[in-house]
């Protein structure tokens, strides 16, 4: 992994929504959209909030949400060029942000070139080793093939990742962008894909860009053996956003426990990108059922190890709901105003909290690879100690409704929120309170 992630954390954005794009793509004739700009404006925005990057969300030709690639290699005419998009990157790079792409690469829309070459030549054609295709009897030039697709979306066509020309597309693709002057790839769907086609294609990408950044998507499995096997960088950590929400949820701080000693394991392979939101869950303000949980939620998320991503407007408190229906997503990836000064006033306190905890951890980079020993669990009372070589921090969360006192040995300085400090062992929270403090490694 570069040297430079242990410093990063990131804005995740989804472009299409969050600049207004048209739901479907442009007609062929149509000229490109330049809706790059709108993004630039919020660069600044970015930087302010303490934060060192921007993770795009699909920005190459597609026929609908940007997960339906028809053209790796040109930029979605809904946003823009091609040098819109360099411009963005250079624009950002200026500020001192890093960004990172999201790369598709399990399946593609129908209206991919190779796929409509399958469709117009029928069995036997050129590209048909691309896909994996089952012809009816006696198909011919223009018949529709049955074919793998992504999940059930039959929209969705599910490359053949043993085909060495897709390996070769895919590695193609990647260096193109890197070329270009991004700084990673976010894998789309990567727990799709056998790890062994990313062990094939990543060797060639690193071997041109050493310090490229490359994330993998993955819902659940074992993480290491992936990474391992794949040779990325890191995956998503869905099982840690599960356990904050849902510990907090249902005052149950023991899955929390649990899930932060599977967390500390994966240090021995890896450092996760870890999160509260994104672009395909509810948003956190909307899934906490008591809102003055969400400080909990970002301190886990900002004391613990990983590479953390805030996605676009949960600094905010944005609420949205994920649906399983057409167009359910919709809610969490909505249009944003053209520049920050546009956005409504509510959400500035949140953001005044995001940037608090995010210059702490600034302040404290070691919190990336930092090791959990958790010190007190209950049901709704939470003290644990984050550490690594010399440094370390406490932190105590309460879900109860009166204060509490909790034993924190080693208690120093509040450095985040609100809580009075009593001889160094112990400190007492307001209701539904927490804190960060200065504290010892255990000896």
């Amino acid at each position: 992994m570069p040297d430079r992630v242990e410093h990063a954390m990131w804005w995740h954005v989804y472009p299409l929504g969050f600049t207004g794009a048209e739901k479907h793509a442009l007609p062929d004739d149509a000229a490109p959209v330049h809706r790059f700009e709108h993004l630039t404006r919020w660069l600044d925005y970015v930087t302010e909030l303490g934060l060192d990057g921007v993770a795009l969300g699909p920005v190459f030709a597609s026929e609908t949400h940007g997960y339906d690639t028809v053209d790796h290699l040109r930029v979605d005419p809904r946003l823009g060029t091609e040098e819109d998009l360099v411009a963005f990157v250079d624009a950002a790079h200026a500020r001192g942000l890093r960004v990172t792409l999201d790369g598709v690469f399990n399946h593609v829309g129908r209206g991919f070139g190779r796929f409509q070459q399958v469709l117009w030549q029928g069995p036997g054609a050129d590209a048909e080793s691309w896909f994996r295709l089952r012809w009816p009897a006696d198909a011919g030039p223009g018949a529709e093939p049955d074919y793998d697709d992504f999940e059930g979306h039959h929209a969705l066509v599910a490359l053949d990742h043993d085909e060495p020309a897709v390996a070769a597309y895919v590695g193609e693709v990647m260096r193109y962008w890197l070329e270009r002057g991004v700084d990673g790839w976010r894998l789309d769907a990567a727990y799709a894909v056998p790890p062994s086609f990313w062990a094939r294609v990543l060797p060639q990408v690193r071997a041109a860009h050493p310090d490229a950044y490359v994330f993998g998507e993955v819902l659940h499995g074992d993480y290491a053996a992936f990474v391992r096997e794949s040779g990325v960088d890191a995956v998503t950590q869905y099982e840690l956003w599960k356990a904050i929400w849902s510990s907090l949820d249902d005052a149950n701080f023991f899955e929390l426990t649990w899930t932060l000693s599977r967390h500390d394991a994966l240090l021995d392979t890896f450092v996760p990108v870890t999160f509260v939101g994104n672009h395909d869950v509810t948003r956190i303000a909307s899934r906490l059922t008591d809102r003055r949980h969400l400080p909990h939620a970002l301190v886990v998320l900002l004391t613990v190890a990983g590479t953390p991503t805030i996605y676009a407007g949960d600094e905010q408190g944005l609420t949205g709901v994920k649906e399983d229906r057409e167009g359910g997503d919709d809610a969490v990836r909505p249009v944003f105003p053209p520049e920050p000064t546009e956005l409504v006033p509510g959400g500035w306190e949140v953001y005044g909290l995001h940037r608090e905890l995010l210059a702490l951890r600034r302040r404290h980079p070691w919190l990336h690879r930092a090791r959990v020993e958790v010190l007190t669990c209950t049901n709704t009372r939470l003290v644990y100690r984050a550490h690594a070589d010399d440094d370390a921090l406490l932190v105590a969360l309460s879900l109860e409704d009166e204060p509490v006192t909790l034993e924190v040995p080693g208690a120093g300085e509040v450095l985040a929120g609100s809580a009075e400090v009593e001889a160094g062992a112990s400190v007492r929270l307001p209701a539904h309170g927490w804190a960060v403090l200065a504290g010892a490694v255990a000896g």
